[in-house]
This record gives structure tokens, C-alpha cells and sequence, in this order.
């Protein structure tokens, strides 16, 4: 399953979304965090659902054109926590 190639802490909501939290020390880091993803997102043309709450940003990703997960989903994923693990190595 591909869920067990991605870090930590995503998880499958409802068989419809992968969904994963990160935390970060301060308002402006998460933002910076959301601005990076949604980067990503045009780059690659698939869009996360991003809930920005002061030190927290939850991600959501799913394929609105079935209303489910495909593999592409699992991909941003990845890519998310790449992005992450590069910009934000202290957390």
C-alpha cells in the first residue's frame, strides 16, 4: 500500500483523503509552509485542501475529479514532506 511509503503521521480519512498535520514554532513558519505547498500545488497542478491555524497547518490531498485517492495524491504527499524536511529541519 502506498500509504506505508509516506512519513509519518498521514493518514487515510473515510477510504476519500490523505490528511496529515505539521507543526511548526511560530504563525510565520506555517505560513511560509502554506505558501511552499501551494507552489507545489500550481507546479503540479493538483491542490490541497490547506487549513492554516497558528502554529499548525493540516494538509488534505485528494483527486476531486473521482472524489478519491489516486497515486498522484500520494505523490504530493511525499513531496509535501520533502518540502518539509528541507525547509524546516529543526522541526
Amino acid at each position: 500500500m502506498l500509504l506505508q511509503e509516506l512519513q509519518n503521521g498521514w493518514k487515510i480519512i473515510n477510504k476519500h483523503h490523505l490528511q496529515k498535520d505539521y507543526v511548526f514554532p511560530s504563525y510565520q513558519e506555517a505560513l511560509r509552509f502554506v505558501n511552499l505547498i501551494a507552489n507545489l500545488a500550481e507546479s503540479e497542478g493538483h491542490h490541497p485542501e490547506l487549513i492554516l491555524s497558528f502554529c499548525n497547518v493540516r494538509v488534505s490531498y485528494w483527486t476531486h475529479k473521482i472524489d478519491g485517492l489516486v497515486e498522484s495524491d500520494f505523490i504530493m504527499a511525499a513531496k509535501s514532506d520533502l518540502i518539509y524536511a528541507n525547509e524546516f529541519p529543526a522541526n
